[in-house]
């Protein structure tokens, strides 16, 4: 290619001269450029790079003599060689005078052919030399400016890490250590290097035998790992995964180690707690499921006949399922009694106009708030059905009061008709005497003709709050449990638990419902939405695991009104639809039906 040619410059005022030595001289990979006169010569020798000068000793104006002084006097064109040809005599003092001004050699005319492409050739090869060693140089600048970069990545890289590189000779002594170990360990590079594993004792005695353990074994595996306790620089021990490969230097054939290692001390922790939290959690399911079946099976025993049992039993069963919900609120930490009885008022087990309720601040273990709900229910439910709740002009006085680490709760009924002791305890009285725990002589009954009163005392687990104050009433979110009828209306239930759905639809076909259709999908809703005759539905919040934003989006397109059916709380439901009723599981019929029908209604 042309920029890979050679470059020569004859420099002569006669053409004629020049066009007889480019004749000579011409050959494959050599360029001859010609200037007619010096200035010309300068002028090309500032844009080209050439391997030789030719210059005419005789020139008019400037003569080759002063020709090579400028040019040795210019940093570009100092190191360009200079062959005089010249048909002077041969005078040494000429010859002086040209090789003081920086002549390689001369040529005398005639032109001797053979004398001139000898010389040309030295001068060539030197040039080719010269032009390959220039490449090579350009060559060598971009590698180790790729070197460079790669280098300073790596290092970058290393240097934010958050692994700790450390790396060691077959002594395993420390030869590197990073920023990201400088982090993790609390130690200096300074400290390190020059240092064995083990002589710092942020590595324990056997984690140094197994990384010895894998430089003894050489190359045989690519890669080691393995989890190690470290020591920081103040004491504290953290937890690595550790990753070693063992390299070999190709030019003497020494071992070192690379380790790459990661603090995963947090993540072992979170584990730690994730297993205690799923160990916990499997506790209090089988607890609440045993509590559940004791409570079914006690109440099966004690009912009338089935609807007895199951308006008791889902009575009590939906009072554990709302001091579960106050302690999720909580996460299960303590609740406050107020939020307990609170909610007794808004199921409706309570009437808040009927109630005076009067005490401090307290909050309750997650043991007391679940016993002492089914207890609250237990004393509506009795107050309502043979207590002062009974007749228009009853009140229930609940007050309480701390003593010591205790707490005192008193439920006193006024204004109802004369009680008198049962004749028999049943499972109900049994649930209001488990309330403090089974403790002997801490649930007494005083079974006054003008009204019973109850006194509960709790030992252990109350927390007394500086503030004290009378709690607000509360309204009755819930009137009186009456059945609802569906009149004819074509409902659809979007429910992916068999059961629920199918509980459900019996108590919605019970009600009167014309249709039921059940999706268990997203598919399948969308496609029920789209193609049924769809008067109103109710929606769970979660289909396996899938949000239902997009049913909710499809029902409220189609203008069909809805409610959520869940376990979720509002702030886990679509938050376009604040306004849409949500009834929480577990759930009486009676509570369920009057929505679909406020729904059907709007």
């Amino acid at each position: 290619m042309p920029d890979d040619q050679i470059r020569f410059l004859i420099v002569d005022d006669i053409q004629e001269n020049m066009i007889a030595l480019e004749a000579l001289l011409r050959r494959d990979g050599l360029r001859i450029d010609f200037a007619g006169s010096a200035t010309e010569a300068l002028e090309m020798m500032l844009v080209n790079d050439y391997a030789l000068a030719f210059l005419d000793v005789q020139m008019p104006e400037i003569d080759g003599y002063e020709l090579a002084e400028l040019m040795r006097g210019a940093e570009r064109t100092r190191g360009v060689p200079i062959i005089f040809v010249t048909a002077a005599d041969r005078d040494e003092r000429r010859r002086f005078r040209g090789y003081e001004a920086g002549a390689v050699d001369y040529i005398f005319k005639p032109l001797d052919p053979l004398i001139l492409r000898s010389k040309a050739e030295v001068f060539f090869r030197i040039g080719r030399q010269a032009r390959e060693l220039e490449r090579q140089r350009d060559e060598m600048r971009v590698l180790a400016h790729h070197r460079d970069v790669a280098i300073s990545r790596l290092k970058a890289h290393a240097d934010n890490s958050p692994l700790a590189l450390v790396e060691c000779d077959r002594d395993l002594t420390i030869r590197s250590w990073s920023q990201g170990a400088e982090r993790m360990f609390g130690v200096s590079a300074e400290q390190m290097l020059g240092q064995t594993i083990g002589q710092h004792r942020w590595l324990a005695s056997d984690a140094c035998t197994v990384l010895q353990g894998w430089i003894d074994n050489g190359t045989s595996a690519p890669r080691h790992s393995t989890e190690m306790t470290a020591t920081r620089n103040d004491g504290e021990s953290i937890h690595c995964e550790v990753f070693g490969s063992i390299l070999r230097d190709p030019t003497d054939g020494n071992l070192s180690l690379s380790l790459q290692m990661l603090d995963v001390t947090e993540r072992r922790r979170a584990e730690e707690v994730r297993s205690l939290l799923i160990g916990e959690l499997n506790h209090r399911i089988k607890n609440t499921l045993a509590n559940v079946q004791a409570i079914a099976r006690q109440t099966l025993r004690q009912a009338d006949n089935i609807d007895d049992f199951e308006q008791v039993f889902i009575g009590r069963l939906l009072a554990l399922s709302r001091a579960h919900s106050i302690l999720s609120d909580v996460t299960w930490t303590s609740a406050p009694l107020d939020h307990l009885i609170d909610e007794q008022i808004r199921a409706g087990t309570l009437d808040a106009m009927r109630l005076v309720r009067k005490g401090p601040k307290v909050q309750l273990s997650p043991e007391n708030t679940l016993r002492l709900a089914l207890s609250l229910h237990e004393l509506g439910t009795n107050a309502a059905k043979y207590g002062a709740l009974s007749v228009p002009g009853g009140v229930v006085d609940l007050s309480w009061k701390t003593v010591g680490q205790s707490l005192v709760l008193k439920w006193e009924e006024r204004g109802g008709p004369t009680v008198s002791p049962p004749a028999r305890t049943g499972f109900g009285m049994t649930l209001i005497h488990a309330s403090a725990g089974g403790e002997e002589d801490t649930v007494q009954a005083d079974w006054r003709e003008t009204g019973v009163i109850w006194t509960i005392t709790l030992p252990v687990g109350v927390e007394t709050l500086k503030t004290k104050t009378a709690a607000k009433p509360v309204e009755n979110i819930r009137g009186p449990m009456k059945r609802s009828e569906l009149g004819g209306s074509r409902v659809l239930v979007v429910e992916d638990e068999p059961l629920v759905a199918l509980d459900i639809s019996h108590e919605l076909k019970a009600a009167g419902a014309l249709s039921v259709n059940i999706a268990r999908t997203i598919g399948q809703a969308l496609q029920a939405i789209e193609h049924s005759d769809i008067d109103v539905a109710l929606l769970d919040g979660n289909l396996s695991g899938e949000r239902v934003d997009e049913v909710a989006f499809a029902l409220s397109r189609r203008a069909i009104p809805f409610c959520f059916v869940s376990g979720y709380g509002r702030q886990h439901l679509p938050q376009d639809f604040q306004d849409a009723p949500i009834i929480e599981k577990p759930f009486r019929a009676d509570a369920l039906l009057p929505v679909l029908n406020e729904l059907i209604r709007s």
